[in-house]
């Protein structure tokens, strides 16, 4: 593995911490950097580098258990935090909270839960069949669409300013629209953070949710590529795969920071629009 090699991971550990938690797909900017440029099946084999790409997402994962660190140990129930000590990237908006209503485990294993039943039954087609650019060109453009349909026309009053307003009807609900995110480009944020917010929650409420369901969806979603992977992992691919874990973790925090702060301001729009001129100029170069 030279260091050519490790660059590439590098940079693709940087394109899926960047928009791992930005609703503009981390897995359709991967399969499309790689496509295009990267080109890791050559060096890796197909399975191996579709492997590297969920792999990575661990790293993503980490950045968001570091940064709800807090919130995890709460709904776990190993010790009780303050409010405020519950909001791990306060942006200035006084809490409306009423009450002593928390965000409970159970309600994220029920917003989990479609999409992780959805998964583990159409993997494999996932992987064969759907991990292509046209394929995530078709999803860029769907969850664009869907995430401008959520801003117009979500209720003009919220009800849901933060998680633990959340009811189990809404966590099952966001659930059952993560589904569409198994298709690559869809968006996993894009589209939890649009469903919520036409179910009425905020921006950052719905953001919020989004993340917090990521870490057990996804940790699972890569333990399983793990599993049935393993033969694929070899001492000369591991400082690949540690390149680009390492890569996605440090740019998954930053990223994922910057994004809280903005996402009640600039809402949804701007990334949907940037979808929808990706896919046009990617179209333009590959096709």
């Amino acid at each position: 593995m030279d260091l050519l090699a490790i660059l590439k991971a590098v940079i693709l550990g940087l394109v899926e911490g960047l928009t791992e938690f930005a609703p503009v797909s981390s897995t359709g900017h991967m399969i499309i950097v790689d496509d295009m440029w990267l080109k890791s099946q050559e060096f890796l084999g197909k399975y191996t580098a579709n492997t590297f790409k969920v792999v990575i997402q661990l790293g993503s994962i980490l950045a968001v258990v570091v940064i709800f660190r807090n919130r995890f140990i709460d709904l776990l129930g190993l010790k009780r935090f303050s409010r405020g000590a519950l909001e791990p990237v306060p942006d200035g908006q006084p809490s409306q909270i009423s009450g002593s209503g928390r965000l409970k485990l159970g309600q994220v294993l029920t917003g989990l839960l479609p999409a992780g039943v959805t998964g583990m039954l159409f993997e494999d087609y996932i992987d064969e069949y759907l991990f292509s650019t046209s394929t995530v060109l078709i999803g860029l453009v769907i969850g664009a669409i869907f995430m401008i349909c959520a801003d117009l026309f979500a209720p003009k009053r919220v009800k849901v300013q933060t998680v633990d307003q959340i009811t189990y009807g809404q966590a099952l609900a966001v659930g059952l629209i993560q589904c569409f995110s198994l298709w690559p480009g869809f968006s996993r944020s894009g589209s939890t953070i649009s469903g919520g917010v036409l179910l009425g929650m905020s921006h950052r409420a719905a953001a919020d949710f989004t993340f917090i369901m990521a870490v057990p969806i996804m940790a699972g979603a890569s333990f399983i590529s793990l599993l049935k992977n393993w033969q694929y992992f070899t001492l000369d691919a591991l400082p690949f795969f540690i390149a680009g874990f390492i890569s996605a973790f440090v740019f998954a925090l930053l990223s994922m920071r910057f994004f809280l702060k903005l996402i009640n301001r600039i809402k949804l729009l701007p990334f949907a629009i940037y979808r929808i001129v990706l896919a046009a100029i990617v179209y333009i170069i590959f096709f």
